[in-house]
C-alpha cells in the first residue's frame, strides 16, 4: 500500500471537509491500477468504491453476443460506484481500468454509512451522479449519431481531460471495445489523425499532438461533456 496524500488528487475526496475524512481515513486504501483491471462486473456485489487519483475507469455494458459499449468514463473527478448511493447492490456495468494510475479504494459500507449521514458526503456524490448520469445520456446520443471518427476524437478527448498528461495508455483493441467498434475501423481512424498531425502512436501508446484537431473532428457532445461541472471544477483546481 502507497503513503496517502492529502488532499487527494481526487476532486471528490478533497472537496470533503476534515471531520468527514477523519472518519473516513482509517478505511481508506491507495492503490495503483493497471490497464485492463477489472474492479467489478454485472451482477456481482460491490463490496469496495473507488475514487481514482492519476487513473481513468471506463464503465462498458456488455451484450448478449459478447460485444460491449462504453456508457462513461471515471476518472480523478468522480467515483466508481454511483449506483450503490442509489440503492443498489451491485452494478449493471463493467468497470475496466482504462488509464493506468493511483486510486483509492473505501469498503461499500463505510462509504453507504457516511452517506447516510446526510452530511458533506452525501451532497458531494449527489453532485457528482447529476454529471455522471448527463455523460451517460450524452455518449447514447453520440453512440446512434456519430461517425466512428466522431466517436473516437470526443472518447480522446473525454480521456485526455482527465489525465494529468496529454499521453494515453491504451491499445487499438481496447478502444474498439469501448467504442463498440470493429479493431479495424479504428486502427484506420487513428491512422488518419496521426497524417493530420493531431496524434502520434505506438504500441499501446497515443500522445495527443493537436488537441485542436480532435475538437474539430468530434460531434456536438463534446462540447457539452465538457462543460459539466465536475470537470470544470478539476481544470480550476
Amino acid at each position: 500500500m502507497s503513503v496517502m496524500q492529502w488532499p487527494s488528487p481526487n476532486l471528490l475526496l478533497a472537496s470533503l471537509p476534515n471531520e468527514t475524512l477523519q472518519r473516513l481515513i482509517p478505511n481508506i486504501e491507495r492503490v495503483h491500477m493497471t490497464p485492463g483491471q477489472s474492479l467489478c462486473e454485472p451482477g456481482v456485489p460491490m463490496r469496495e468504491v473507488y475514487f481514482p487519483e492519476s487513473s481513468v475507469v471506463a464503465m462498458s455494458y456488455a451484450m448478449e453476443d459478447g460485444s460491449s459499449a462504453e456508457v462513461a468514463l471515471v476518472g480523478p473527478e468522480g467515483v466508481v460506484g454511483v449506483r450503490l448511493l442509489l440503492g443498489a447492490t451491485a452494478l449493471t456495468v463493467h468497470a475496466t481500468v482504462q488509464s493506468a494510475g493511483w486510486g483509492v479504494k473505501v469498503p461499500a459500507r463505510h462509504v453507504l454509512d457516511e452517506f447516510r449521514r446526510g452530511e458533506a458526503l452525501m451532497q458531494v456524490l449527489l453532485r457528482y451522479t447529476e454529471s455522471y448520469i448527463g455523460q451517460i445520456v450524452q455518449t447514447s446520443a453520440c453512440n446512434r449519431h456519430g461517425t466512428l471518427e466522431q466517436r473516437l476524437c470526443r472518447w480522446l478527448l473525454l480521456s485526455l481531460d482527465r489525465m494529468p498528461t496529454n499521453e494515453l495508455t491504451m491499445t487499438h483493441e481496447l478502444i474498439a471495445n469501448a467504442l463498440g467498434a470493429k479493431r479495424e475501423g479504428v486502427t484506420e481512424a487513428l491512422g488518419q489523425l496521426r497524417r493530420e498531425g493531431a496524434i502520434r502512436y505506438g504500441r499501446g501508446h497515443i500522445e495527443v499532438l493537436d488537441s485542436s484537431i480532435l475538437a474539430g473532428r468530434a460531434c456536438d457532445c463534446y462540447r457539452i461533456d465538457k462543460n459539466a461541472p465536475c470537470l470544470q471544477e478539476m481544470r480550476s483546481a
